[in-house]
């Protein structure tokens, strides 16, 4: 259970911190929600507090693992499938997994192969989610703003290759 004012991870969505718990009644059933406010869109996230493990739902990393992801970010190496559809399943099962060292993977996978055979209109839209859920743990993990990690992350991926 989570209280106002946690960080967590929402796979799919990214990390947001909890502003309030909520009873809501949807298609006549009532049920507890967190509210979930994140960081980059000012977006908010209901999220049923009966099934967190189901949802993925996990704390948001430290700086410390922070600094780890940013480090295997320099030292990753993907190996890209030629495959479009076979790369777009392995990419999404990666993001979905909710690890966050996974979806730093598809961020450089992906950023890598815009800058050299560019990237079709799904994996584009795949890339900017990818990022959006890296970028808004690591803002609430180093304390940063979005610019600011966005920063590093395009520095990163600029030095390799």
């Amino acid at each position: 259970m989570y209280d106002i004012g946690d960080t967590v991870v929402y796979p799919m969505h990214g990390a947001g911190v909890i502003v309030s718990i909520e009873e809501k009644e949807i298609l006549g059933k009532s049920q507890s929600y967190y509210i979930m406010k994140m960081p980059i869109g000012d977006m908010k996230v209901m999220i049923p507090t009966d099934n967190l493990e189901k949802i993925g739902i996990r704390d948001v990393i430290d700086a410390k693992i922070a600094d780890a992801v940013l480090r295997d970010l320099v030292e990753y190496n993907s190996d890209v499938n030629n495959n479009w559809n076979k790369r777009y399943r392995e990419n999404m099962f990666r993001i979905r997994s909710g690890d966050i060292f996974e979806v730093s993977h598809v961020v450089k996978s992906l950023m890598l192969r815009s800058r050299g055979k560019g990237l079709s209109t799904g994996e584009r839209k795949m890339l900017n989610n990818a990022k959006q859920i890296l970028i808004s743990e690591l803002v609430l993990a180093k304390h940063l703003l979005s610019d600011e990690v966005e920063e590093m992350i395009n520095d990163i991926i600029e030095r390799c290759e």
